[in-house]
């Protein structure tokens, strides 16, 4: 009997490690990272796929026409649809999965640390108003928070952001650089409550603007180069 648990001990011993290592292996290998992370990995985005990315994918595909749905932030049969539509429009493989390459033809662009409203915001600031003054840059970012909080405009930041023509640096592509520090703290001291503006829903540079309707409207106050409108 004595021998007989000699010989088991150590086998009891064997199989608990062995239990311990695949149980971590469970931990870290059957967790399917889904949303930002998703997309990282590879897998990009799909049916079933859901979140404010979705969102984004969402807005940028109805921005430009091809999508009719609701923005619910849910991956499914309209949204596999505009996603092929618009893939095989623009020269590339039509298999309703939003990848890297379907994300730059849209304009969509999720930087490593997430699509959070803070993120978002400071590549909004970094696209249109990085060479402006730190004040100027959180006004930038207070007029996006503005429009969300009212009712005529989407009440995302997300939606703000990627409503039709809504802003150059979307247009132009400058929304996708990687925005400095700067532009990340005012970011958050807008999300924080600071709006030099007053509560603008609109600006704009006299020296480069050629809207009309911009330009008929009553300037606030200026910030550096941009005129901010109620």
């Amino acid at each position: 009997m004595k021998k007989a648990k000699k010989i088991l001990k150590p086998i009891l011993c064997f199989l608990l490690v062995v239990g311990v290592v695949f149980c971590g292996l469970y931990m870290f290998t059957d967790v399917i990272p889904s949303g930002i992370e998703e997309a990282e990995a590879g897998a990009g985005y799909s049916s079933g796929s859901t979140g404010e990315a979705v969102k984004q994918i969402q807005t940028a595909l109805k921005n430009k026409g091809y999508y009719t749905g609701k923005i619910d932030g849910i991956f499914g049969k309209l949204t596999t649809a505009a996603v092929k539509k618009f893939q095989s429009d623009n020269g590339l493989k039509s298999d309703g999965i939003v990848g890297a390459e379907t994300m730059r033809k849209l304009g969509v662009t999720f930087s490593a640390g997430g699509n959070s409203d803070a993120d978002l915001l400071a590549r909004i600031i970094y696209g249109e108003a990085r060479g402006e003054e730190y004040i100027g840059q959180v006004a930038v970012g207070a007029v996006v928070l503005n429009r969300v909080a009212s009712p005529l405009f989407p009440n995302t930041v997300s939606g703000v952001i990627y409503q039709a023509g809504a802003f150059d640096a979307v247009s132009d592509g400058q929304f996708n650089m990687t925005p400095n520090e700067t532009a990340k703290r005012a970011a958050k001291d807008a999300l924080n409550g600071w709006d030099p503006t007053g509560g603008c829903l609109y600006y704009y540079n006299p020296k480069t603007a050629t809207s009309k309707w911009m330009l008929s409207k009553t300037v606030y106050l200026s910030i550096g180069n941009h005129s901010f409108c109620l």
